[in-house]
């Protein structure tokens, strides 16, 4: 008894079995988290360290470097880079895929604690990390608006209540917020009227910090009372600093008003924000590495209304960037093409059967396997995205087959005379190891695939299973519910006689010797009645017939198909990943290093206004402030696809053409992409970063040879992170005048501290947020280096010395920031691709580009982020698929009980090859992991042909006793009809993927195309070059036999000797 009977004969709990799997997968189905694509982040994590009014090379050398140091020293830190701007360093690690996010937290917190004895005591708080990747894009963005409210009372309100709430939502990794700073009241100091009175500005500082206290003062208690103690030490709005005393000079006070003036202002004025052409405070919310996209923007979305009232009334919230938008069109896209995909698939049915109720059998099976799969889907851990979706578009024509292959083999046996309970019975039980067999072959395809490492592997690992979760399925409902419902549903041909939709024999039975379907597939004149498809096998029969009698033309056309394989593979053009279109873009505007904020702000607002006319764009936002005054950030919002046509390289070169040629400005764009990789901020797609020993060789050849990259017709929109030009003013200190006059070096870098840095002397404690005190010199007297001759310092007698009696200065250029990589110094070049070029493209005329250039030994370049990834998937491609060949190629050798036959059936892969490229350059699509895994695919699709003409000729051979040539002929014959059923059921599950057009297309566009063009190209020459290798490999396994039992003869009669 078969696997099959027991289920034939129970037609109820058969019927139940298949309800339950459905019910089960809708279920699974309803509560599956839902994103754009599986979870690939690489754990990161993001340290972040502050103190005022430092340089870079400070930042760098006194804060980075220490921390690096034991952060480096944590396990499966896969990448260490570190930025460092005026005040401030960030440094981001990223771990291997499989660190624990929150023990890599723990780890990193320790090493924070390690370090701290290192830092300098100037450092606001100590440092702190965010499980954040700052190379990412936000997946939302709020905008804060109002006709009223200043941008400081908006940032307050955005960082005391948005702020601290959205931090708490699950999967938010960090919040950001820019185009403000919070309040605070600024203390401005004029000069001239401290050395006329002759106070020094620690003076004032001392009186402000001594002044604006809140200690801890006790209570008083009674018998039966408590009583508080508390007084009016805290100075929290400007009005309550203006009447403080800060010295007393001839008898009278000397007070803050005096010698300054004091506002309600906020920490850094050099801050602004827009919405469209509104000033606005941006809101940025980052996700944590591996969060579900869309359930985090979900969990903010319901959180919203409770946020805008716990806002005050004049403040209004904009969702300016909503990710989850453009994926759930994507999903909802790939879900209509998974639907398309079915319908088509059962129309080929349909129409090779031309048979109704035989149709409705893979219109029931083909549904319950691929619902099915979404239970095992769910207890696996998956997502439905776009990845796993289009996995189950392909299966369409996978599970079809094995529907196919037991419904023929039952139709053939009731045209042989079998009531149809019997007929499914023997048939079932005929075909249950082909199918098996089949099924196990297909899988295998998919091995090297999950032994893949690296984030190819990963993002691929639900693909892979799940094609293999609904392959597996198939089997089960093929061998069960698809056997039971030929018994109950099929009718008996009245006019028991064989047909030549019967003639589609799925099995390998050895008890059936195809005598009547072979009566049949040999008569040319019956093929002639059969109608256009009749007509078209006899010309295949015909055609088949010369390609067997010209065998070497036809192994010549194989072997010319191995060479063009090779050539079109160098010849491709290859990339990484398909180029989303996300519907959101990031740009940056970088000015000369010496612009003011003012100017800058100009130019922002300018771009903005421009990029805001711009046909494709929905609305601008731009921020601009912070470290680096001569940056701007742009966040651009495109339209739905409903309501634009243009891509978004079409729009990046449009705008580039309109923006992109104003002198002292550069400009880039860049599309945000689900998938990123590496932990650096880029102003373009792609990075190369060059390593030294030494700094400043370092400095000297970056524009050496960002120069040389920006003449490459491959690039575009070249720049580095290396911003050596910025203005500084030098001091050189007398050291002797100042021991002799008793004024110590940190006093006079004190003095610096209070007049220039914005120094935050204070802190204002409120029930809701902590605010500063800042004290500088008025702006009007630091708007040149002359500022410094109105500064003064108290010797050690009190008297006001001038900074210029000892000491001088002079002009010079400093950097605005400082980068590591792995510990060393480091600058990286981004850069676009230009029209007509792929990354590969790009990466060789770099190297070239690199070698010509003759850069020392100490300078080292490499590829980082996409481009890195891109180089390491490129090496890997050929011995994955390799190894694929290899993997099938054992399955076949086992199944078959031979080391010839395998070889035979590999035979049809060089057609499938060819084909998926040819298509792919037809087209124009690079070669990316995408078209590779329709390669793949297409190893484990073609390869089906092959076994169903050898299945077919080698129990011919065995049974019938055939010729090898007519064996292979009469199977071909045959087998013609299923091997086209399969072909086009596969093709037409592909075709809805070439064709989308909808949100995500860009992602399984190239699948659909390669493996269309494959099964194109393969059918043509499979059909011809399989018989022949067939007879070859059928000689040559003759020859073998031959020659062994003639070394084994020798052998025995030596042995007798």
């Amino acid at each position: 008894m078969s696997i099959s009977t027991p289920f034939i004969r129970r037609p109820v709990a058969t019927t139940l079995l298949s309800i339950g799997l459905v019910l089960l997968g809708f279920l699974a189905f309803n509560i599956l988290p839902v994103a754009s694509l599986p979870r690939v982040d690489f754990p990161t994590i993001s340290v972040t360290a502050k103190q005022a009014g430092a340089s870079p090379e400070v930042m760098a050398a006194t804060v980075a470097t220490p921390l690096e140091r034991n952060l480096g020293r944590i396990a499966g830190v896969n990448e260490i880079t570190s930025s460092s701007t005026l005040g401030s360093t960030r440094i981001t690690l990223q771990f291997d895929l499989n660190r624990d996010i929150n023990g890599a937290a723990r780890d990193v917190q320790g090493a924070i604690n390690a370090s701290l004895s290192a830092l300098p005591s100037g450092l606001q708080n100590n440092p702190t990390y965010r499980k954040a990747n700052p190379a990412d894009a936000p997946v939302m963005i709020l905008a804060l608006t109002s006709k009223t409210l200043s941008r400081g009372q908006m940032y307050d309100a955005a960082d005391t209540i948005l702020g601290q709430k959205l931090l708490q939502i699950e999967g938010v990794g960090d919040v950001s917020i820019g185009g403000a700073a919070q309040p605070a009241v600024r203390v401005e100091l004029n000069p001239s009227q401290l050395a006329h009175y002759g106070i020094g500005l620690d003076t004032v500082r001392s009186a402000i910090t001594s002044t604006n206290a809140n200690r801890p003062k006790g209570f008083i208690e009674k018998k039966q009372e408590l009583w508080e103690v508390k007084a009016n030490d805290q100075a929290k709005q400007a009005a309550d600093y203006i009447p403080l005393i800060v010295s007393y000079k001839n008898g009278g006070a000397v007070r803050i008003s005096d010698v300054g003036e004091v506002k309600d202002s906020v920490l850094d004025i050099r801050n602004a924000g827009y919405y469209a052409d509104q000033p606005s405070v941006l809101i940025m919310v980052f996700k944590q590495p591996n969060a579900n996209v869309i359930e985090t923007i979900q969990r903010i979305n319901q959180m919203l209304p409770t946020l805008q009232q716990a806002l005050p009334s004049q403040i209004e919230i904009h969702t300016a960037v909503d990710r989850s938008k453009t994926i759930q069109a994507s999903l909802r896209e790939i879900e209509r093409t998974l639907i398309i995909a079915i319908i088509l698939v059962i129309i080929v049915v349909f129409v090779f059967l031309k048979n109704g109720r035989a149709t409705l059998i893979p219109a029931i099976t083909v549904p319950i396997s691929l619902v099915g799969t979404f239970a095992l889907m769910y207890a696996s851990g998956f997502s439905l995205n776009n990845i796993s979706l289009m996995a189950l578009t392909i299966a369409t024509g996978f599970v079809v087959d094995d529907t196919i292959v037991v419904l023929e083999t039952i139709s053939r046996r009731m045209e042989e005379g079998l009531a149809p309970m019997q007929a499914a019975i023997t048939g079932a039980r005929e075909v249950s190891f082909t199918v098996i067999s089949m099924s196990i072959s297909l899988i295998a395809v998919f091995v090297p695939i999950l032994l893949m490492g690296g984030i190819v592997g990963r993002l691929f690992h639900e693909f892979a299973m799940t094609l293999s979760y609904a392959i597996l399925i198939s089997m089960m409902v093929s061998l069960t519910t698809t056997p039971m419902l030929c018994a109950w549903w099929l009718k008996k041909n009245k006019k028991n006689q064989p047909s030549t939709e019967n003639l589609i024999a799925e099995q390998t039975s050895e008890n059936d010797d195809y005598s009547k379907a072979l009566l049949v597939a040999s008569d040319d004149e019956y093929l002639k009645k059969q109608g256009l498809f009749g007509r078209i096998t006899l010309l295949y029969k015909r055609s088949l017939a010369v390609a067997l009698q010209h065998k070497a033309m036809t192994m010549i056309i194989f072997i010319f198909t191995i060479g063009l394989n090779v050539y079109l593979y160098i010849a491709v053009p290859k990339g990484f990943f398909p180029q989303q279109d996300t519907g959101v873009m990031m740009g940056s505007l970088v000015a000369d290093q010496n612009i003011s904020f003012d100017a800058m702000n100009t130019k922002l607002k300018k771009y903005i206004a421009v990029i805001g006319k711009d046909p494709a764009v929905d609305h601008v936002m731009g921020t601009l402030g912070g470290s680096q005054l001569n940056r701007a950030n742009l966040f651009l919002a495109l339209k739905p696809l409903g309501e634009r046509t243009d891509t978004p390289d079409q729009i990046m070169a449009r705008l580039r053409k309109v923006l992109g040629h104003e002198a002292g400005i550069r400009f880039s764009l860049r599309p945000v992409q689900d998938i990123n990789v590496g932990g650096r901020s880029s102003d373009a797609s792609y990075q190369y970063t060059l390593q030294g020993d030494d700094l400043t060789a370092l400095r000297s050849w970056t524009p050496q040879i960002q120069a040389a990259l920006s003449k490459l017709p491959a690039l575009t929109d070249v720049s580095s992170d290396q911003d050596v030009k910025g203005l500084e003013t030098k001091l050189t200190f007398d050291h002797d005048k100042m021991k002799m006059m008793g004024i110590t070096q940190a006093q006079a870098d004190s003095a610096l501290n209070d007049a220039f840095g914005q120094r935050q002397v204070s802190t204002i404690y409120n029930p809701m947020n902590q605010y500063h005190v800042v004290m500088e010199v008025a702006p009007e007297y630091a708007k040149s280096v002359e500022a410094l001759n109105s500064i003064y310092i108290q010797d050690a007698q009190g008297q006001s010395i001038p900074l210029s009696t000892f000491s001088s200065w002079k002009a010079a250029n400093t950097s605005l920031s400082v980068n590591h990589q792995g510990l060393f110094a480091a600058s990286t070049i981004t850069f676009n691709l230009n029209d007509g070029y792929s990354l590969s493209d790009a990466t060789l005329q770099i190297n070239n580009a690199m070698n010509e250039l003759k850069v020392p030994t100490s300078i080292r370049g490499s590829f980082q982020g996409s481009a890195k990834a891109f180089q390491s998937s490129l090496s890997s491609e050929p011995l994955l698929i390799l190894a694929a060949i290899v993997v099938i190629y054992i399955v076949l050798g086992i199944l078959y009980e031979s080391f010839a036959h395998p070889l035979t059936i590999l035979s049809t892969l060089p057609s499938a090859g060819l084909g998926a490229l040819i298509a792919l350059i037809l087209f124009k699509m690079e070669f990316t992991v995408i078209a590779l895994i329709g390669i793949l695919l297409l190893i484990g699709i073609v390869k089906k042909n092959a076994i169903m003409m050898i299945d077919v000729a080698l129990t011919l051979q065995r049974k019938q006793n055939l010729k090898p040539e007519t064996a292979i002929l009469d199977a071909s014959v045959l087998r013609f009809r299923p091997i086209m059923m399969t072909t086009f059921a596969a093709l037409f599950g592909a075709l809805p993927l070439a064709l989308g057009r909808g949100d995500g297309a860009e992602l399984h566009v190239p699948l659909g195309v390669s493996i269309v063009g494959g099964l194109i190209i393969s059918q043509i020459l499979t059909l011809y070059s399989t018989p022949v290798m067939y007879l070859y490999i059928d000689q040559l396994s003759g020859w073998g036999k031959r020659k062994f039992r003639s070394l084994m003869s020798i052998k025995q009669m030596g042995l007798k000797k």
